[in-house]
């Protein structure tokens, strides 16, 4: 047996040890002043928690995670199922144990003072020894533990501090989230000192009308408080009044002790500016405790923020207002140094979300980063702040053992205890995906006393349904439910909660179809309330292809737009040479993981916009959709689109109207007569600088058609040579090395294939299709050639018809798909065209990727962009680049040579490097090989993208039905 008694004790297989020697959580912030421990450590990893340290150190970085610092121990990614196979409370007894150890100059100036080591997060089981001694204890991942060294260390001297973090343990069991597996000191390490008399927390509750409440408790470092001691308090001018009532009252009830202070400040400060998302107004309060002779021995400087958030009936109220969440889940991740994550790159990450229309947050599945909470208090954000819970593998074990009830306490308990003062924290949750028992009911009953300001909720207590009055959950929060289940329920007249999915609209690879559907639903049904899309990011690693190991902090600069570097690729699960793995399942964000914006993020944009615009073939009308700004801060120009005629632009002035109202403008162009289909777009930036974003950002581009197009259609010839077919009735062109084809088949989103559409259509053989030319009719200047493709679910019948027209060839087509083919991913031609073709100019919807299901955030307009910018890099190669409603396009050589094509109707238009088969046959971006010239997919019909990897398909309106499919187009040389 070990001789050291932290390891003798195996905290690591003992869930009622949930810490030894660890300071209370609280709020006060102790950053300023402090001495910071980051940086280089002595590290060695072990490969048990008992095996004996050796003089054989190596080094690592402080915060960071070891398995992204060259060690041998690696990332390993799992969904569900736990990395190894012992039940609960059991850890494998291979278990990789990181020592960290260094020296400390304790400064001179703090003798006399309470020293305290604060370590910001280790995974998952914190040892503490100073100068040899067992210090302390800590268990969760993701929040900080602070330990007292007043007794162990001098001020003046060096001291060593090792710490010792055991990777597997009881509670990884309680941290079986959706995310890498690391292990390390992920978040900052630091020493403070403070006096001996010291504020041990302080609680802030300050109201929209200005009402200020700040309790504070008060202990000293020798446990007797010595008399006479006191706290003021001052905000914007204003001095906070001791509330004798509150002091009174605790000595009526005998809650005075020697140990423990208690002092209560109120005030009521005037003409306060409230705190929302929108308007997010921070005061900064100052807080004092003072010596019996007037000195300060303490001080804590929390920014409030004046709110209120309530439920009344099925709203969710903030200030007395029904907002819409327009949430993500959010991670702590960088894709160089896993779960540390820099102040910079979370204000990154907030800034993104604000300049896309995001309001909310869910810390999936832990406390984030705490500074993350201090940016969403200044930038802006509502924020769920979730517990660092969840056993799913071994959910309903784990929820009703006793042998965790002080566990999940704990977790939810210092949670509130240290994020209570933000403002922008609006709703507590107690976890995820961990079933329902007994333990979340004695964590919620904690949280309710403590801080009854706030709302609780958890998913997993919906057993009975959305309505159940359970006491663990004010909300109703369930994941992935079909828009129509939602709009049933708020309909119902059973619905007693709020309806707000903590998880909806899965952005796995090229997903996010019907989300405009899903909050047409929710603007348009009382009682729903919006939610959090999964999730913010996909967490591709950068993995170095020769090795296969992470890229760690030396990767940097080595990705851009979403685009490893050569040599480089996005690791998923079992990149690693893990066997129990995931795979791409935690490639699921709205972006990449260099935070390049996907497609969807436009789309949420446009859902999401504050200004709206109508038009009724009369009047047009601008709408504030916001809840309390009105559109000052906004600046605004029109363009007017005509498919025949270009574009025209204007200054727009914003009407004066305050936020849910709207106002009738005039009309900014004279529609001219010709010059076909027409859309109006307000194009709305920001007017001035604002905090996330400098003056002139894009906002949103709400847009409406004034015009429909006209009907395409080009005269035959009947004179000239006749349109060239081959001896397999194909169509012969100069510019094309593949003649137009039948096509059904996609490379498989991650949707088609973890939904089952893909084996379906493999099993029909749509990827492998065989033509065979049934008829090849000859007229003058014409030529018809149909033909029959196989499947396993019967025979599809193809009929194309060349004829010459002015300049070139139309091409009128029909497909007949029998009733077995009741779900293809598409019908549309598909041709090849020779090198040097490289820019695509289109007249439809962009500039970004679009399709039938996600195409709102896709303006209508005349679009240009280099055949190789097309394509979208989701991590594992599948259907991308889609472009809908496209009337027209030209591919182009730099000498202007190329071809145009003009479609019948606005269609769905694809224009890559490759073949479906090439993406289909592909893991990772590195094995693709561009094709010198491109692939272009012109779709009658395109099936929904959908988010069936985790919920909903596409809508039905949205599938591609049998029967006939009727398109044509032209192809013209320039």
């Amino acid at each position: 047996m070990s001789r050291d008694p932290l390891i003798a004790l195996r905290p690591w297989e003992s869930p009622e040890v949930t810490s030894w020697g660890r300071l209370p959580m609280n709020a006060v912030d102790r950053r300023t002043g402090a001495l910071p421990l980051d940086g280089e450590w002595r590290f060695q990893l072990l490969p048990t928690p008992g095996s004996p340290v050796t003089e054989a150190w190596s080094s690592q970085h402080v915060p960071g995670a070891w398995t992204v610092q060259g060690t041998d121990d690696l990332p390993q990614y799992t969904n569900v199922t736990m990395p190894w196979g012992e039940f609960p409370p059991a850890s494998p007894a291979a278990n990789p144990t990181g020592v960290y150890e260094r020296e400390v100059d304790v400064p001179a100036e703090w003798a006399g003072r309470r020293v305290v080591l604060r370590v910001g997060a280790a995974e998952s089981v914190l040892l503490v020894h100073v100068n040899g001694r067992p210090t302390g204890i800590s268990k969760d991942s993701h929040l900080a533990a602070e330990f007292d060294l007043s007794d162990v260390v001098r001020p003046g001297e060096r001291a060593t501090v090792r710490l010792t973090v055991v990777k597997w343990s009881d509670a990884s069991h309680l941290e079986d989230q959706d995310h890498w597996w690391h292990g390390g000191i992920t978040r900052s390490v630091l020493l403070y000192a403070t006096d001996p008399l010291h504020l041990a927390d302080v609680t802030v509750r300050a109201r929209p009308d200005g009402g200020l409440r700040v309790d504070c408790r008060v202990r000293h470092a020798m446990g007797r408080l010595p008399g006479g001691w006191y706290v003021t308090g001052e905000l914007a001018g204003h001095l906070l009044a001791q509330d004798a009532e509150f002091d009174r009252l605790n000595a009526q009830d005998e809650r005075v002790s020697d140990f423990l202070g208690e002092a209560r400040l109120t005030a009521l400060v005037r003409e306060v500016r409230p705190w929302t998302a929108e308007t997010p107004e921070l005061y900064e309060l100052t807080v004092r405790l003072h010596r019996a002779d007037g000195s300060v021995a303490d001080t804590a400087h929390p920014r409030v923020g004046f709110r209120q958030v309530e439920i009344r009936g099925r709203d969710l109220l903030v200030n007395g207002e029904r907002v819409y969440i327009r949430g993500v889940n959010r991670h702590d991740f960088h894709p160089l140094t896993g779960r540390t994550v820099s102040y910079d790159d979370m204000r990154a990450d907030l800034v993104t979300l604000k300049r896309f229309g995001f309001n909310a947050i869910r810390t999936a599945h832990y406390p984030n980063d705490p500074a993350l909470l201090d940016l969403a208090d200044e930038l802006g954000f509502y924020v769920v702040d979730e517990a660092d819970i969840e056993s799913h593998d071994h959910a309903h074990e784990i929820a009703d053992d006793p042998r965790y009830t002080a566990a999940f306490v704990d977790r939810v308990s210092r949670m509130v205890l240290r994020d209570k003062n933000h403002p922008s924290v609006i709703v507590w949750s107690l976890g995820n995906e961990s079933d329902y028992g007994a333990n979340h009911d004695a964590a919620a009953g904690w949280v309710r006393r403590h801080d009854p300001t706030r709302p609780l909720q958890y998913e997993g207590a919906a057993k009975l349904g959305w309505a159940d009055p359970t006491v663990a959950s004010d909300i109703a929060c369930p994941m992935y439910a079909p828009v129509e289940d939602c709009v049933a329920h708020a309909l119902s007249g059973e619905q007693t909660k709020p309806l707000i999915q903590c998880e909806y609209s899965h952005a796995m690879g090229n997903s996010n179809g019907t989300l405009a559907d899903h909050w047409a639903a929710i603007e348009s049904t009382p009682g729903l309330q919006g939610g959090f899309i999964w999730e913010f990011w996909d967490h591709g690693i950068l993995q170095r292809v020769n090795d296969g190991r992470p890229a760690g902090r030396a990767g940097a600069g080595l990705y851009d737009n979403g685009v490893a570097a050569q040599g480089h690729r996005w690791a998923y699960g079992g990149d690693f040479g893990e066997t129990v793995h995931d795979g791409a399942f935690i490639a699921d964000g709205v972006v990449f993981p260099d935070r390049t914006p996907k497609p969807v993020m436009y789309e949420h944009r446009e859902i999401a916009a504050p200004v709206r615009l109508a038009y009724d073939g009369g009047d047009l009308r601008i709408s504030n959709h916001q809840h309390f700004r009105g559109l000052e801060w906004l600046a605004a120009s029109w363009e007017l689109s005509l498919a025949e005629g270009g574009t025209l632009t204007a200054p727009a002035g914003l009407p004066d109207v305050r936020a849910g109202e709207s106002a009738v403008v005039p009309m900014p162009f004279a529609l001219p007569e010709d010059g076909g289909e027409a859309w109006l777009t307000l194009r709305v930036t920001t007017a001035d600088d604002e905090a996330w974003a400098p003056r002139g950002t894009e906002v949103c581009v709400p847009r409406v058609r004034l015009r429909a197009a006209a009907p395409v259609a080009s005269a035959p010839l009947t004179t000239g040579a006749p349109v060239q077919v081959d001896e397999d009735g194909l169509l012969v062109h100069p510019l094309l090395t593949a003649a137009p084809v039948l096509s059904l088949w996609r490379a498989p989103t991650d949707n088609d294939e973890i939904g089952g559409m893909a084996a379906r259509w493999r099993a029909w053989g749509l990827d492998a299709l065989e033509r065979k030319v049934v008829d090849v009719r000859r007229a003058a200047g014409s030529v018809t050639v149909v033909a029959e493709y196989g499947t396993m679910a019967g025979a599809v019948r193809h009929e194309q018809v060349f004829t010459r027209v002015e300049g070139g060839v139309r091409v009128e087509e029909t497909a007949e798909l029998p009733a077995g083919l009741d779900d293809v991913a598409r019908v549309g031609s598909v041709f090849e065209t020779v090198a040097g073709l490289d820019v695509l100019e289109w007249y439809g919807q962009g500039p970004w990727e679009s399709y039938p299901d996600r195409s709102g955030g896709a303006p209508v307009g005349h679009h240009s962009r280099p055949v190789d910018e097309l394509f979208t890099p989701y991590l594992r190669p599948q259907e991308s680049g889609g472009r809908h409603g496209v009337r027209r396009f030209t591919l182009s050589a730099p000498d202007a040579t190329g071809f145009a094509v003009e479609l019948d109707e606005p269609r769905q238009v694809n224009v890559t490097r490759y073949r479906a088969a090439d993406l289909a046959a592909a893991t990772h971006h590195d094995e693709l090989v561009p094709r010198p010239g491109c692939v272009v997919h012109l779709d009658v019909a395109h099936r929904g993208l959908g988010t069936a990897s985790c919920g909903p398909d596409t809508s039905p309106g949205h599938l591609v039905p049998t029967g006939t499919h009727r398109w044509s187009w032209t192809l013209r040389v320039l």
